[in-house]
């Protein structure tokens, strides 16, 4: 079993420097109002992922430190989980450090590895339960206390609440989707609208992938043709000269008269050869240009009606590109996208179809999980009742009753309900069931929601009684109790102080009490004091043995060390909680 040894906090709040060293069973840490003791609650929270608040970093200090040193036993939770973040153990020991710098800046370390706080909040779960005032202002809640009633049932409502949660999410997401389709139906149907019209006019026009550019390049041609043809015919006279004019010189002629020159004297000299052969082959280049322009002028056409069919086409493109894309390509991207979004809004009526039929066989199937739901939790919350009950006659409440109201509230109409106990009731993520914790304080009075029957004292009771019963169902290491007796007083706080001690055999139990009936069950009584300048220093939580205890429980007791009232009555209250441990 985990068992928290001690914790060092530095600068946190009204602590200077001080180390709390805690108890394997009891341990009760008393001292004056304000003295600090609560302290050692928010230091517990920090050091296990609790908010950072820099309103805690001691005035004038950088940042507040609280560690803490847990032993661990090999292969529980607690040392599997901080060994896969890479943590370390010394001795047996798993070392624990939080950092909250007074900028609000916060820092984790996991036995010598820096972690993020989350982690520190993970192990929380396995290690401390927690319960303080507000704790017990969170019980009033029904929401928590059907959580409470889900935690002791354990698998027999966790495992259908996980099939149950995941079908409403699911469920969820179809009635959204069915709204969108529904409510939208118009905006739909204009957005269909478009797309056909759109398509149909890009579908009579037939164009194809580059055209438009094709066209233009058609166009540019047949407007210039006589020019080009003009161009082209002086080209070919110049390179091949002109046949009705024998006197012309043309560029073919004089290129193949200095190739004849050269190739006359070639033996001779490697590299005028060498420049023979590149006349040779200018000499068929501007042959094969002088053909190319023959065949270019044969091939023009100027014909005026082909330029107006030209022109017509690409004024059809035009009226395209306008409307759905720079280019035919982007146009022809446009009619993808358009045909395949008509198909989806088409098929909306098979889509809303598939999702109603989805919609009911979920339905269905969280009617069934509702109703497992709410058997197991009747079931739980009879053993719950009783087991608290019984808790509460060691509580000094003999005649006290507790019992749940496990119901539902029935749905306006079958569409916003489940089907439950062959009622259509409201449904939500966790079930259909509404959780009430009612109490009975004495014979004869009516059972009433915990919030409007019980007193300060019996809430305190009834949230000890209600964590003593999950000790023995989900028990955890630690148990810290922040004045969970407030509220309690006389032959109650003694009874509290008992069952407190009674919990601390099992596991390690540790309560900030203003009460002596309770810290006099303590296995170990912590006493935090401030020193003059108003500071708990290292010096300043002390363990107390013997007369200083006795002393301590004076103090508590009468307000007075010295009262030999007090003092007799103290060291009554140490003597009969040691006969009764």
């Amino acid at each position: 079993m985990s068992v928290l040894e001690e914790m060092r906090i530095r600068s946190l709040g009204v602590i200077d420097d001080a180390v709390v060293e805690l108890s394997p069973g009891f341990t009760a840490v008393t001292g004056e109002t304000g003295a600090g003791k609560t302290m050692v609650v928010t230091s517990l929270g920090l050091l296990l992922g609790g908010r950072a608040d820099p309103a805690l970093v001691r005035i004038g200090s950088k940042a507040a430190v609280v560690e803490g040193r847990i032993t661990v036993s090999e292969g529980d939770a607690v040392a599997s989980r901080a060994e896969e973040a890479g943590a370390e153990f010394d001795d047996g020991a798993l070392l624990i450090s939080r950092t909250v710098s007074a900028e609000g800046r916060s820092r984790a370390h996991l036995g010598g590895r820096s972690v993020p706080v989350g982690m520190l909040a993970e192990l929380a779960d396995e290690l401390v339960a927690v319960h303080g005032q507000t704790d017990q202002q969170g019980l009033l809640k029904p929401a928590r206390q059907r959580q409470a009633l889900d935690r002791y049932a354990g698998d027999g409502v966790a495992v259908p609440l996980v099939r149950y949660t995941t079908a409403y999410r699911r469920l969820r997401a179809v009635l959204t989707e069915l709204d969108e389709l529904t409510t939208r139906a118009r905006e739909r149907a204009q957005e269909a609208d478009l797309l056909r019209f759109g398509l149909d006019e890009i579908a009579a026009v037939e164009p194809l992938a580059g055209e438009d550019a094709d066209l233009a390049a058609e166009a540019e041609r047949l407007g210039h043709a006589e020019a080009l043809a003009s161009a082209a015919a002086l080209a070919h006279t110049a390179l091949a000269g002109n046949p009705e004019d024998p006197e012309s010189v043309d560029a073919t002629t004089v290129v193949s008269a200095a190739g004849r020159a050269l190739d006359a004297v070639r033996s001779h000299d490697p590299a005028l050869a060498a420049l023979a052969d590149r006349i040779g082959e200018i000499s068929i280049l501007l042959a094969d240009v002088a053909g190319e322009l023959a065949g270019y002028a044969d091939r023009l056409d100027a014909d005026p009606l082909r330029l107006a069919a030209v022109e017509e086409r690409r004024a059809a493109l035009a009226a395209l590109t306008r409307k759905y894309g720079e280019d035919i390509t982007a146009v022809l991207a446009w009619a993808e996208e358009g045909s395949a979004r008509l198909t989806e809004l088409e098929g909306d009526d098979d889509r809303i179809g598939e999702l109603t039929a989805e919609r009911d066989t979920l339905r269905a199937e969280l009617s069934v999980l509702g109703q497992e739901l709410t058997d197991a939790r009747t079931e739980a919350a009879a053993r719950f009742a009783e087991a608290v009950t019984e808790e509460l006659a060691s509580l000094a409440m003999p005649h006290a009753r507790v019992s749940f109201a496990v119901r539902q509230t029935e749905a306006a109409d079958e569409a916003s309900g489940i089907d439950v106990g062959g009622r259509s009731v409201l449904y939500g993520p966790s079930g259909a069931d509404e959780v009430e914790l009612l109490l009975a304080p004495h014979p004869g009075a009516q059972p009433r929601p915990i919030t409007k029957g019980a007193s300060g004292g019996e809430l305190s009771r009834v949230m000890l009684a209600v964590e003593v019963v999950f000790a023995g169902s989900d028990p955890v290491p630690t148990y810290l109790f922040d004045e969970v007796d407030a509220g309690v007083g006389g032959k109650a706080a003694v009874e509290v102080g008992r069952r407190l001690a009674k919990l601390a055999r099992s596991a390690q139990v540790v309560v900030v009490t203003h009460l002596p009936q309770v810290a006099a069950f303590a296995d170990r009584q912590l006493l935090v004091e401030k020193t003059v300048d108003g500071a708990v220093t290292s010096s300043g939580v002390t363990v107390l043995e013997g007369e200083d205890r006795v002393r301590e429980l004076s103090r508590m007791l009468a307000g007075q060390e010295d009262s030999q009232t007090a003092r007799a009555h103290a060291e009554e209250l140490l003597a009969a909680a040691r006969a009764d441990v």
